[in-house]
């Protein structure tokens, strides 16, 4: 019988050093937050190309992100930096977005505000159980990272089909209901850790 594989929410860190291959794609999608931003931003959304050249640029990003995990596990790379690391890049990018779409008039205010509280929230609550251990992101955190990012990116597409745009609220939806009961159970799991840290 093969042993079964280790579990990524209790994986330990190697001791591989701060720069590694993985660690270096996560910071390459932490500086790609900003040029996304001013792309997205430019001519007030409404130039096709350099909409285009945001879709592209969120696109290699999201791209880094599967990226630095496979080569993360593979090379046994994984480390405390980038499991805090990883999923603030993603934030940063997907709240860049979010915070862009709704300043211009394309996605609902409310929308960004409870999944960047959510994000923030979480954020905080890895910081605050960081002593105890580390809560690398669940299989349901990272679906939800993948519903957001083909929303997000269905939002950015420039194309003013009717078609499409329920198409991205139908997707937007989905990654919210998502977003909020990824966002409970990491509660539960922050407070479940810090009080078996606080036993020992």
């Amino acid at each position: 019988m093969k042993p079964a594989p280790p579990d990524p929410l209790t994986l330990e860190a190697s001791p591989a050093g701060l720069w590694n291959m993985a660690n270096i794609l996560t910071m390459v999608r932490l500086l790609l937050v900003p040029f996304f931003g001013i792309l997205l931003a430019h001519d007030h959304g409404d130039s096709a190309a350099w909409r285009g050249m945001a879709c592209a640029v969120f696109v290699v990003a999201n791209i880094t992100d599967t990226l630095d995990g496979k080569v993360a596990r593979a090379r046994n790379l994984v480390t405390d930096f980038g499991k805090i690391a990883d999923p603030i890049a993603d934030k940063a990018l997907m709240g860049t977005a979010l915070v862009i779409l709704s300043v211009l008039g394309e996605l609902s205010w409310w929308i960004t505000i409870v999944i960047l509280v959510r994000e923030l929230g979480v954020t905080l609550l890895r910081f605050w159980v960081l002593k105890y251990g580390v809560i690398a992101a669940s299989q349901g955190g990272k679906l939800k990272t993948f519903l957001q990012g083909f929303a997000i990116l269905f939002y950015l597409i420039p194309t003013s089909a009717d078609w499409w745009h329920w198409v991205s609220v139908v997707t937007m939806a989905a990654a919210l209901v998502l977003t909020v009961a990824t966002g409970v159970d990491y509660v539960v799991r922050a407070v479940r850790l810090r009080l078996s840290g606080e036993k020992r």
